[in-house]
């Protein structure tokens, strides 16, 4: 059994009531699209990492962009965090409320990062791959019968398609964070792995078969050791 000693840390400014769902974040990230392209100096803006709080304050230290209204300057956000959304065929679709069972954040907030199991007739999402590992190999913390799972997906960084975890790509040790620090960033190919390492950097890509229990908590800066 793999259990790990949880750390809690307290999201009580992420868990809030009436956060938006993915029709709701799509709309938001084109809006934040437009207002980009007419007030702001996109080569300047700040890198499309952490929560979206903390993209509007690091957007407005930045100064990248006219004075905005609270309300444009969180599309401005999103649309960094999530891109245009201008295609969303084939996106995980996030129903509006569903929290990450690691981390209690809500999910639908970052389309960029969504992971999801599917277990037992019921679907689990998560706001990223590295929650998505923790609820997978610990099964101390999260008892499920792992051979009743039907499905587990994550999300192409770049095309923000989703695809089969077994099937991806993922960078490790990148500088690019995603809304829980450091992360596992999957893609549909090697060559994008390559390419996105190339720009944002990157210790390694890995396979699925490899990723283990002490390298998801080495990304929170926890040392475990493999039972």
């Amino acid at each position: 059994m793999k259990k790990i000693v949880w750390i809690l840390i307290p999201f009580s400014s992420l868990l809030m009531a009436n956060e938006p769902g993915t029709a709701a974040v799509v709309k938001l990230s084109q809006k934040g699209e437009k207002i980009v392209k007419v007030l702001c100096d996109a080569g300047t803006l700040p890198p499309a990492q952490g929560t979206i709080d903390a993209l509007m304050e690091k957007i407005t230290a930045s100064h990248a962009c006219k004075k905005l209204s609270k309300s444009k300057l969180k599309a401005v956000a999103y649309y960094l965090s999530n891109g245009s959304m201008k295609s969303n065929a084939n996106r995980m679709q996030v129903p509006e409320g569903a929290k990450c069972p690691v981390c209690g954040m809500f999910v639908s907030k970052y389309p960029r990062w969504a992971a999801m199991i599917e277990v037992g007739g019921h679907t689990h999402y998560f706001d990223g791959v590295k929650d998505m590992m923790k609820y997978y190999i610990f099964d101390g913390d999260f008892p499920f019968d792992r051979k009743a799972i039907t499905q587990m997906r994550v999300t192409d960084f770049y095309t923000l398609d989703t695809l089969p975890a077994h099937k991806a790509w993922y960078v490790l040790g990148s500088k690019l964070f995603g809304p829980m620090g450091n992360e596992l960033i999957p893609f549909s190919t090697e060559a994008a792995a390559k390419n996105f390492i190339a720009d944002h950097g990157g210790d390694k890509i890995v396979r699925f078969k490899d990723i283990t229990g002490k390298m998801v908590m080495a990304l929170d800066g926890i040392e475990y050791d493999e039972p």
